[in-house]
């Protein structure tokens, strides 16, 4: 089964297309790993989107479907696969229609702006060894240090409310129309992201049919 997963920042993407991929037995495509390891490896499409990267660029689209396309010719997507990060424009979706490649769903987990803004800003880090907490979701014993090696717990910068919202305007602006796009093809599932992660996954499940 090949899946599209569509979702604004902090709606829990990465976690299901984690749940997903295991009880499928399919890979996920993340855009960002997809382009690390093309431009760690020296392909021609990596060298390409790394001139990009170090001028500050955004790699144009036509790189990213190059690499994309790379990735989804490989032996393990041969059965299905998720693509997180990819399209994220009318342009890339219409480019992997030209490839030939055919999606079977597109998942989108919802969850509005205010929730969403609610969520990242209450994201934690330890400055320290990097674990993960949510000062309402997954706090830490006094919400200041880590409960793992007591380091001082820090906000990452792009979960500054303000960041977050200039996140939110883009995916609006440049993701959000992909949906009419899929829609138009009868391909687009809807889950709610405001659920607990097993019920999210539960959802997605059935929405696949599986």
């Amino acid at each position: 089964m090949n899946i599209i997963l569509f979702g604004p920042p902090g709606a829990g993407k990465g976690t299901q297309a984690e749940i997903i991929c295991q009880k499928l037995n399919i890979p996920t495509v993340s855009t960002g790993a997809v382009l690390r390891e093309a431009m760690k490896n020296g392909t021609p499409t990596g060298l390409k989107a790394k001139q990009y990267v170090e001028a500050g660029e955004l790699v144009p689209d036509a790189v990213v479907t190059a690499i994309i396309k790379d990735r989804l010719s490989e032996p393990d997507c041969a059965n299905g696969y998720i693509l997180d990060g990819f399209p994220r424009t009318i342009p890339q979706a219409e480019a992997l229609d030209a490839m030939g490649v055919k999606i079977d769903a597109v998942l989108s987990i919802e969850l509005s702006d205010e929730e969403i803004v609610n969520r990242l800003s209450n994201r934690r880090l330890c400055g320290v060894c990097g674990a993960s907490y949510h000062l309402l979701y997954n706090p830490t014993k006094d919400n200041v240090h880590c409960d793992k090696c007591g380091g001082e717990l820090i906000t990452r910068k792009d979960d500054d409310p303000k960041v977050v919202m200039n996140r939110l305007d883009t995916y609006h602006s440049q993701t959000e129309p992909l949906k009419a796009f899929y829609n138009a093809k009868g391909l687009v599932k809807t889950v709610s992201g405001s659920d607990t992660i097993p019920e999210i996954t539960r959802h997605i499940l059935a929405e696949l049919g599986t």
